[in-house]
């Protein structure tokens, strides 16, 4: 058999010149900045040294949740929750996957800042950008565009820069591009209108936001009402006592039409938050927040939005316990609430990532539809595709078209030696469809078969022998990018009588 002929961009086998002239290679010169999401960042004392979230370690997860004091240091102190801060810092971006009630899995950034390191000029174009979570997203957006300003002025005096735009369009000068998941997407976009820095937004090619709430979540009140709602496993409690002090939190509370009450809707009021568990004076800060981001731009927006997923949008206070609903609501254009012939307020279901329902994922239509879970869309490969995408870009192309895919749905706390099911929607064949249940330190593998259930819908019965944290994947033909999700196995009962 004849080998055929082997090309070189630079000279022929015998020295001669090239033949063809050099082919440009696929990078973008622009500094590109990573902002991840809610306990997206590392955060360690720095008093004490003592890292406080994201420890490599499977273990620590067990600790931190089911432990009385493992959350404790990431308690607000009185001088943090009056503006002073620095006692926590962010280290860098989560390395290994955590978990959290409500939130479920947060997986790390590795495969994301990867696939960006493989599109740009220069490893030196990127700048992670981690960020004490805790903190009102007004403090972090002024942290972060003092940084993406420093880190577009190095990047400009690199040589990296300099030989990259001799092959842009016009020899423009590099710009920024902002790779943004969950509410990370809320910072950049008060970075970039409320940060102090007049010129950043001119200096902004893009911004692309992942999965980012920006009318709120149902998942933030479901959060804070965990103290006094329904009994519900101690990690739950854990974190609504944390994040009842956490103006972060606060800033991800819904914002739109939400609370059902009689035959109609409205929004949620600071007394609402106080009423479900959360702090009135932290909510009502919040409200004026983003009262004052109402309407404000960012520059090259394109938002990618979780779909498929089974997603709370909707809520009731029932004597102080939040009751949530898979379905929202929806007004006309003139505000008014879109109501039925009997007067009674119209419900709707528009699915979401699991966290983010699916028309808070952007602020206006056009978004980019990818059928992941929250955590993954930072992480799966179709959303990494549609980064790299976005970073190549000299002009706007328009949205990408997806199909309907597939959704997983699957409890976020389960009881070792305990039977659960697990949901795959959009499909009733099990025929191709793959699913597996692995523990993340690889000590327990489980192949489960799903079966026809009820509706559009297959099941699959489970039942884990160990406490840790575990991994969902769906994989299928007609799934661009495996669904995955993260749960955490634990004991039954682990409250104790101080709880």
């Amino acid at each position: 058999m004849t080998k055929p002929p082997q090309s070189n961009p630079g000279r022929s086998p015998a020295g001669s010149p090239r033949l063809h002239p050099e082919v440009v290679p696929a990078v973008t010169h622009d500094a590109v900045v990573i902002v991840p999401g809610i306990m997206g960042s590392e955060l360690y004392d720095a008093v004490t040294g003592r890292v406080l979230w994201g420890l490599a370690h499977p273990q620590w997860l067990a600790r931190a949740w089911l432990s009385r004091d493992g959350l404790a240091p990431l308690h607000l102190t009185p001088e943090e929750q009056d503006g002073t801060f620095g006692r926590v810092q962010a280290r860098r971006l989560l390395r290994a996957p955590a978990w959290s009630p409500f939130l479920r899995g947060i997986e790390p950034y590795h495969k994301l800042t990867r696939a960006i390191e493989e599109t740009v000029a220069d490893p030196a174009a990127i700048m992670p950008f981690p960020y004490d979570w805790r903190l009102p997203v007004a403090v972090n957006a002024r942290l972060l565009a003092a940084e993406a300003r420093k880190h577009l002025e190095q990047w400009r005096r690199h040589p990296a820069h300099a030989a990259a735009r001799r092959r842009a369009v016009d020899e423009r000068e590099g710009r920024l591009v902002f790779v943004a998941h969950s509410m990370g997407g809320l910072v950049t976009r008060a970075a970039l209108t409320l940060g102090h820095d007049s010129e950043l937004e001119a200096d902004t090619r893009g911004v692309m936001t992942l999965g980012t709430p920006f009318g709120g979540s149902v998942v933030a009140a479901n959060i804070l009402n965990s103290v006094q709602g329904a009994p519900l496993p101690l990690p739950h409690s854990r974190l609504a006592a944390l994040a009842s002090t956490m103006p972060g939190v606060h800033d991800l509370l819904p914002r739109f039409v939400c609370l059902e009450e009689g035959s109609g809707a409205r929004r949620l009021t600071p007394s609402d938050v106080g009423a479900l568990g959360g702090d009135e004076e932290l909510a009502k800060a919040s409200l004026e927040f983003f009262a004052h981001l109402s309407g404000r731009e960012m520059p090259g927006h394109r938002s990618v939005a979780g779909i498929r997923q089974d997603t709370v949008q909707s809520l009731r206070l029932d004597n102080g316990t939040v009751r949530a609903s898979e379905y929202c609501f929806r007004s006309h254009g003139n505000g008014e609430l879109m109501r039925d012939d009997d007067g009674v307020a119209r419900r709707f279901q528009a699915w979401g990532d699991g966290t983010v329902h699916r028309h808070s994922a952007s602020l206006r239509p056009g978004a980019i539809p990818i059928a992941l879970q929250h955590g993954a869309l930072a992480s799966g490969r179709a959303a990494r595709q549609t980064v790299v995408d976005f970073l190549l870009e000299e002009d706007d192309l328009g949205p990408d078209q997806a199909d309907e895919g597939l959704g997983l749905t699957v409890p976020d706390y389960v009881t070792t030696g305990s039977p659960w099911s697990l949901r795959i929607t959009g499909t009733d064949d099990p025929a191709g469809i793959d699913c597996t249940v692995e523990a993340v330190d690889g000590g327990v593998r489980r192949e489960v078969r799903p079966y026809a259930g009820d509706g559009d819908a297959l099941s699959a019965d489970v039942e884990l022998p160990a406490a840790g944290l575990y991994r969902v994947t769906v994989e299928a033909d007609r799934l661009p990018s495996p669904l995955t999700q993260l749960l955490f196995a634990g004991p039954g009962d682990t409250r104790t009588p101080q709880d």
